[in-house]
């Protein structure tokens, strides 16, 4: 028996869901360390490069989403194409990909609290890689993913209003990151290369982790109140939008920070704005 969906999820939910699964906070985090790696020319091409290899993924996923509008995404197309065995590791391996982006979301959110709200850690556990764990830093992490697992239990739609409110939230924060970059930002500070081709390298081998989500429009296919063809050009409307997006970001963090600061900054993205526009504030509003 054929199972029966909730189409309950207009165009513009699956576009926020998607673009919001690809940013993330993520860039709050890295992208210091991109213009830090490869320079504002050097990340740019990272980004380009790596942008129109996922637009090519994107556009096999659009195909198909289109063709086989049924829940379960790659799943369904792997199965469909060879064998469910060959489906089931096609599956396991993409949620294995899930797992390493929802464990970096755990740690960058207590990092990104730790910037707001500084306090003393407590509960020493570990060391790794030169950084000091902590169980108060663990348990932050731990809620935050624990409450978001529980939004999505209650079904896709709750989910994906709290997905469209937080993604508008932070491409506004970051279109305002790149407004202050426009008028107040040091464009001297923008070096083409850091580190040659291996710094390039070096930022084009996050792009994969970043635009992780795109592939969320063919997994809820079934879900999507809009015709199976407008689908796959939702898709990669989301994944250009994104790349528009880090284009922006990295564009906006070269300008706000000289280089010997972004070596120094724990938060380069937050520290960017406080010095694009002059008030601790904007770096917590960040």
């Amino acid at each position: 028996m054929k199972s029966q969906f909730n189409k309950s999820m207009n165009i513009v939910d699956v576009l926020f869901l998607a673009i919001g699964a690809m940013l993330g906070w993520g860039w709050v985090v890295l992208s210091g360390e991109w213009v830090s790696a490869a320079g504002f020319i050097g990340s740019i091409v990272a980004f380009l490069i790596g942008g129109l290899l996922v637009i090519v993924i994107g556009l096999t996923y659009a195909e198909l989403a289109s063709a086989i509008p049924e829940t379960g995404g790659g799943f369904v197309f792997v199965k469909k194409a060879f064998s469910p065995g060959i489906a089931f590791i096609s599956g396991w391996s993409v949620l294995f990909g899930y797992v390493s982006v929802i464990t970096f979301e755990a740690v960058a959110l207590p990092t990104v609290i730790d910037y707001v709200i500084p306090f003393k850690h407590h509960g020493f556990m570990w060391n790794i890689a030169g950084w000091d764990v902590y169980l108060t830093w663990v348990l932050i992490g731990s809620i935050g993913s624990i409450v978001l697992t529980s939004l999505n239990y209650f079904g896709v739609k709750p989910a994906a209003i709290m997905q469209t409110v937080f993604t508008i939230f932070i491409v506004a924060v970051g279109l305002l990151l790149v407004f202050g970059a426009g008028f107040n930002g040091n464009f001297s500070n923008l070096k083409p290369f850091e580190n040659g081709v291996g710094g390039t390298m070096s930022v084009l081998m996050m792009i994969p982790f970043l635009f992780v989500g795109f592939d969320v429009i063919p997994q809820i296919a079934e879900e999507v109140k809009a015709p199976s063809k407008k689908i796959g050009g939702i898709l990669i409307l989301s994944i250009i939008a994104s790349v528009i997006f880090y284009l922006l970001i990295v564009f906006g963090v070269a300008t706000g920070l000289s280089p010997s600061a972004l070596n120094t900054s724990s938060l380069a993205t937050a520290d960017a704005m406080v010095n694009l526009f002059g008030h601790s504030g904007f770096g917590v509003l960040l």
